[in-house]
């Protein structure tokens, strides 16, 4: 177990976080390009020097029902097309290289569509240098009077820098320029390329101020590529072979015959001890002049990957990333040589990323390689976009979500600049022209939201505690022992020598006889006098020293009392810089509590603009329903009326048909009665005859026809029972209703019937119970059932059912209802008085009791409700109208 602990892997320590809480947002500006074709269509607008404006093309409205309207994007600042590169570098490099002088890092990058311009900007072209060639001019116009010499700062391979002496840098030197180089040396003075000839005019340069003159200077240049999500080393070189190369000139590989060739070799990203990100194994040039810097870039650039699409002849297909890296060391004491201690050198760098442009494969017709380009390209753009709207959200809403940096080799790389390692700022590069306009509406978006992403301000570092203008003093006594040397006339000893002139001059010690007795005693003397004055310098110098420790303990002692004040007041100080850290402290709370109440309040304020919106909007829908729905009641008022008029003049018409038809018919009826009852009496008159004697035969009255106006009388239903004839009375034959047992009824009648009132009802006794629906309670305690149904018949009166049944009980303990009968009850009404004439009109007395038996015969026969129509006198008006049971 012990060894297993002994050998336990370290616990990594936290990334360190900068102490500095105060915040920069990302500085994002924007430029814009001319256009290509001077008629061509426009879809940007610069409306000031901080904001534009994007409004749709034409054909874009036509095609999306103008849905699109004219938005307007700030920036920190927009330059037109007429702003140079000058103008453009002053606002958006400058700060960054001041920045780089002092010890403080920074992020550059481009960022648009393919051919808006991102590596002109960047790079430029001759006569018009980009941010990145007038970047170099600025840091070597400024710290090259202090630059160190080659190889004294050196970098190692964990993105460290080591310091050597004089002597160890002039050996590499020696062992540099006699080993081969892999590619062929170019001279320091060598004509630079005729593209990077005249980058920048003399009177565009510029230098920084406050550069600490104390310290040594040390420029070092990279240059990477990230292709497909690949980081290439674009400055590594293969072995220079002049008789098989592996590149050609334009740094792309070629194949031998027989030989096989070797693809660059892709670098891995690794973290330091201060949890930066580098990428391992890159090349890294010690540069001395802005014209070798631009040599190694324009070596680099062109092993960079550009290919030629549809909408850019030379298109970027990956991602390039020039870093600067300055070194700065103090100088010892004496203001001569650099401090030997490694930890006292500061490291700054400045990153210029040029981006590929995103693009959209429809327009381009990328095909294979672009295409997978292409993808890659967006990929990585994609994730940049979203490791801002994590930073967004957490800053804003206070959320702790992790960044995706990892997902990409861009985002990666750069992570620890988001993390407040330094400054950052992008220029989004746009093309105003239409066919541009919605990647260039995404980018804008874009950029608007990195712009209220924050990073942490970086922390100035600790200077060095020694003398401030140590190089001058040097300079300076330098020149100063150099004039009085050239006073004197030549070189003289220092101070020793001057000593060494009062001490007494030595006599001639050559001995030619061997009893010489003057030379040596005369030595002697001479030598016990400088050992005398020897004795002296030394008491007095011991003197001195006495003197000086005295001063020294005297000073030592007042450094110690001024130390402990000093160290009194460090306590108080730290304890007011405690007050001032929770106050901060608080105030930072509050500052993101505030910030969080605004973004809510602001999400708020959008949610009701969009809810005024949609209220203004169901609002409208809304008015035009409710007049159009007023038009369409005026329009129904208006049909009903005319229709009720259709309907009524319709009706009267049908109405006044009908009494005609039904008066014509009744009149023929009529007639055809009248002659059947002729024929009937006249039988009856001949039958009676030849049975009755003559002289009592009354006078037969002559029966009267009727007429049109006479018979029509309105028919009436009596509610009065019909009256019963005199004489005997025949028993009625008809079948008796079964609920007239001595049985317990159910009788169901639904709530929907309705009353009749008809003289005929059903008889179930006193003891019936009556339901609205089934009971089984009321089934139990029961032995028969009768449903009530009612129905309109096919002539439109209603028609009256009874169902009835027997109640019996079930194996299970329940009731069933089994139906056995039903019967009709049928209400109707008389169309027209009836001409059916009775025949004991006209007959005499003798006959009078066998025609009321037959009339009871016939009433009882047929089971008919008689009804008497007012004012028929028991003649022709009789109605024999009955209800079937």
């Amino acid at each position: 177990f012990d060894l297993l602990r002994k050998h336990k892997t370290p616990r990594r320590p936290a990334p360190k976080k900068p102490s500095s809480n105060q915040k920069d947002p990302v500085g994002v500006y924007c430029r814009v390009r001319p256009l290509g074709v001077e008629d061509e269509e426009c879809c940007i607008e610069v409306i000031s020097n901080t904001t534009i404006q994007l409004h749709a093309p034409d054909g874009l409205k036509a095609n999306r029902n103008g849905e699109f309207k004219e938005t307007q994007y700030s920036f920190k600042k927009v330059f037109c097309i007429k702003t140079s590169q000058m103008e453009l570098f002053q606002d958006v490099a400058k700060p960054l290289v001041d920045d780089l002088i002092h010890s403080k890092n920074g992020l550059l990058f481009t960022y648009g569509v393919t051919g808006s311009g991102k590596t002109f900007t960047m790079t430029g072209s001759p006569g018009q240098g980009g941010l990145l060639p007038r970047s170099l001019d600025m840091i070597f116009n400024s710290v090259g009077p202090y630059q160190a010499k080659r190889f004294v700062l050196k970098t190692d391979d964990k993105n460290g820098m080591e310091v050597q002496n004089q002597v160890d840098a002039l050996l590499e030197r020696q062992k540099r320029e006699n080993q081969p180089t892999v590619v062929p040396k170019t001279p320091s003075r060598q004509r630079l390329d005729p593209e990077f000839a005249d980058m920048i005019n003399p009177e565009e340069a510029c230098r920084a101020d406050g550069v600490d003159e104390d310290s040594s200077y040390s420029v070092f240049v990279s240059y990477i590529e990230i292709y497909n999500n690949y980081i290439y080393d674009l400055l590594e070189e293969a072995p220079y072979d002049p008789i098989k190369p592996k590149w050609n000139g334009g740094g792309t590989p070629q194949r031998q015959p027989n030989q096989e060739f070797i693809p660059p070799q892709s670098k891995l990203l690794r973290e330091d001890q201060n949890h930066n990100m580098y990428v391992a194994g890159c090349t890294e040039v010690e540069v001395k002049s802005t014209e070798e810097a631009f040599e190694v870039f324009w070596r680099g650039q062109k092993k960079r990957r550009i290919a030629n699409t549809q909408l850019n002849r030379e298109s970027s297909r990956s991602h390039s990333v020039f870093i600067i890296k300055l070194a700065q060391a103090p100088l010892d004491a004496d203001g001569d040589n650099i401090l030997q201690d490694k930890n006292q050198v500061s490291v700054s760098q400045l990153c210029l990323v040029d981006l590929a442009g995103s693009e959209r494969t429809s327009r381009t017709r990328a095909e294979g390689n672009r295409l997978r380009e292409a993808g890659n390209i967006n990929q990585s753009l994609m994730t940049l976009r979203t490791c801002i709207e994590v930073l967004r959200e957490n800053q804003m809403c206070g959320t702790n979500k992790m960044v995706p940096y990892r997902d990409s080799k861009v985002t990666h790389l750069f992570k620890n600049y988001f993390d407040g390692e330094g400054k950052v700022r992008m220029v989004v590069c746009v093309n105003p022209k239409a066919d541009d306009y919605e990647e260039t509406m995404l980018v804008m978006r874009f950029a608007e939201m990195t712009q209220e992403v924050e990073v942490a301000r970086p922390v100035d570092r600790p200077i060095c505690g020694l003398a401030a203008g140590r190089r001058q003093k040097n300079q300076a006594f330098k020149d100063e022992l150099s004039r009085r040397l050239e006073e004197r006339g030549g070189p003289v000893n220092t101070v020793m020598h001057q000593l060494l002139q009062n001490l007494p001059p030595l006599p001639a010690s050559e001995i030619t006889d061997p009893h010489d007795d003057i030379t040596l005693p005369r030595l002697i003397e001479v030598l016990e006098k400088r050992h005398k004055i020897r004795q002296m310098m030394t008491q007095e110098y011991n003197r001195a020293a006495d003197m000086l420790k005295s001063m020294l303990q005297e000073l030592d002692s007042s450094l110690v009392s001024k130390e402990n004040l000093i160290q009194d007041q460090r306590g108080q100080l730290g304890e007011k810089d405690k007050t001032l850290h929770s106050q901060k402290t608080e105030i930072d709370r509050l500052e993101k509590k505030s910030k969080m109440l605004e973004y809510k309040i602001e999400i708020l304020q959008k949610t009701t603009n969009i809810y005024e919106d949609d209220k203004r909007t169901l609002q409208q829908e809304l008015e035009s329903r409710e007049q159009r729905l007023q038009r369409e009641q005026t329009e129904k008022r208006r049909m009903e009326q005319r229709m009720q008029g259709m309907v009524q003049d319709t009706k009267n018409k049908w109405e006044k048909e009908c009494e005609r038809r039904v008066c014509a018919k009744q009149l023929e009826m009529q007639n055809k009665l009248w002659v059947k009852d002729e024929k009937l009496k006249q039988l009856k008159a001949i039958v009676t005859e030849s049975k009755t004697p003559s002289d009592l035969r009354p006078a037969p009255d002559k029966p009267q026809r009727p007429s049109r106006e006479r018979d029509r009388v309105p028919a009436k239903r009596s509610a009065s029972p019909s009256p019963v004839p005199t004489g005997p009375p025949v028993r009625a034959v008809h079948r008796r209703s079964h609920s007239a047992g001595g049985e317990r009824w159910v009788d169901h009648k639904p709530s929907s019937n309705v009353e009749l009132d008809t003289v005929m009802q059903p008889i179930l006794g006193s003891n019936a119970i009556k339901v609205s629906a089934p009971s089984e309670k009321a089934l139990a305690k029961c032995d028969k059932y009768m449903l009530t149904h009612q129905d309109v018949a096919s002539d439109g009166e209603i028609q009256t059912k009874l169902i009835k049944g027997e109640v019996f009980k079930t194996r299970g303990g329940g009731q069933a209802v089994q139906f056995t009968d039903i019967e009709t009850l049928r209400q109707e009404l008389p169309t027209g008085p009836s001409r059916k004439r009775r025949s004991s009109e006209g007959n005499t007395a003798q006959g009078g009791d066998r025609m009321e038996g037959d009339w009871t015969d016939v009433e009882t026969r047929c089971s008919m409700a008689v009804e008497m129509r007012a004012g028929s006198n028991l003649g022709p008006g009789y109605q024999h109208h009955g209800h079937q049971k």
